[in-house]
């Protein structure tokens, strides 16, 4: 596989000299795109060139292209995580293209090995494939792309498929979040960096000293790239661009850094999963190490005034994404900005009270749903 990122915009702290890989959404767009090139175009490709998310485009090596059938053509991709690799390197992602006659629709689905959400909470339709947003546009764009201006008059169904995805969803968290049957197909830039622990705090750390070389003495600490993305439309020019530091899981060590270098504010922004194992008094939130804690959530409910019954429902949470959903629901009043404010105290007593601290809590289309300002 290649591993050229040259016309890719890499996020820090990107460990130089470390190979990159790529997501199982960007192989299974991969394998969409060679298997419409087969079917509709007539090329067996041995590598096909995929658009990525956030910009720029990824070559990717196709693995073997089956096209037997005249209506249906299959192509897969063996996934390589560079040299961060997780439980799905190596696998092989497959899509099966074929045309649909009375349908100028494309139409794309889970087959074998890719996991069918059953418990609410992830964002996805009970019933149905576990492949998030993003990857499902890669797809259908891998479709457009091929069809171009071409004046069909049919359309496309697309099968995404895992061999022994249901073997390796075993050692993934699918079982306990109600994903059954398989893996999930993931990711919102399409590659996978390489990072380690002592790289991404030293990145961290790094970046704490430039902005406190450059006077600016508030930095705005996110955990992941849409949390700075929504974090960059909320202030526009008020905040430098090197003040804004993705942190990832490492929201201990970057506040006490913040502390350290006499930084005298910082704003940490993110989603309900990651500040709910904050204010629950975590440092480090990988999900590996860690995970959210539905009595806690439950009892801050019941601070907000919610009844016996919605607390019970919400202590039988799928994730802290159905939290949120009943929350919503049952509008119940104060609950973000109520962990907003455990954060707060969390984060606040961590850094011995040395540095000012803003929580931000963003949903998932970048509104901010809750917080605690200083």
């Amino acid at each position: 596989m290649s591993n050229d990122l040259k016309d890719v915009n890499v996020p820090r702290p990107y460990k130089k000299g470390l190979r990159t890989g790529y997501t199982t959404g960007t192989c299974a767009a991969a394998a969409t795109k060679a298997a419409m090139c087969a079917l509709i175009k007539k090329e067996k490709l041995a590598s096909i060139t995929v658009t990525l998310p956030k910009g720029g485009s990824a070559p990717i090596k196709i693995a073997w292209i089956d096209d037997n059938d005249e209506n249906a053509v299959t192509a897969a991709v063996i996934k390589d995580a560079g040299d961060d690799p997780d439980v799905t390197d190596g696998a092989e992602i497959c899509s099966t293209v074929s045309i649909l006659e009375r349908s100028m629709d494309i139409v794309i689905k889970g087959g074998n090995g890719v996991g069918i959400v059953t418990k609410p909470g992830l964002g996805l339709e009970i019933g149905k494939a576990a492949i998030n947003k993003v990857p499902m546009s890669m797809i259908h764009q891998a479709v457009t792309e091929v069809k171009g201006s071409m004046q069909t008059k049919f359309g496309i169904s697309v099968v995404i498929s895992v061999s022994k995805g249901e073997e390796i969803a075993k050692k993934t968290d699918n079982p306990r979040l109600g994903i059954l049957g398989g893996i999930s197909i993931l990711g919102t830039t399409g590659i996978v960096l390489p990072y380690s622990t002592s790289s991404f705090a030293a990145s961290i750390r790094q970046s704490i000293d430039v902005s406190f070389a450059m006077k600016s003495f508030c930095v705005v600490l996110t955990t992941g790239g849409r949390s700075e993305d929504f974090a960059r439309e909320l202030f526009h020019d008020d905040i430098p661009d090197h003040s804004y530091i993705q942190i990832g899981d490492f929201v201990g060590y970057s506040v006490r850094q913040c502390a350290n270098k006499k930084i005298k504010k910082a704003i940490v922004a993110g989603f309900i999963g990651k500040l709910t194992k904050m204010a629950m008094g975590i440092k480090q939130t990988h999900v590996k190490g860690s995970h959210v804690d539905m009595d806690f959530l439950g009892h801050m409910a019941s601070r907000c005034g919610a009844g016996d019954e919605i607390v019970t429902r919400i202590k039988t949470a799928n994730t802290a994404r159905h939290v949120k959903e009943l929350i919503d629901n049952y509008g119940i009043q104060g609950f973000y900005d109520l962990l907003c404010n455990e954060v707060h105290d969390q984060l606040s007593t961590y850094c011995d009270h040395q540095v000012a601290i803003d929580v931000l809590m963003f949903d998932f289309e970048g509104k901010v749903i809750g917080s605690h300002y200083c």
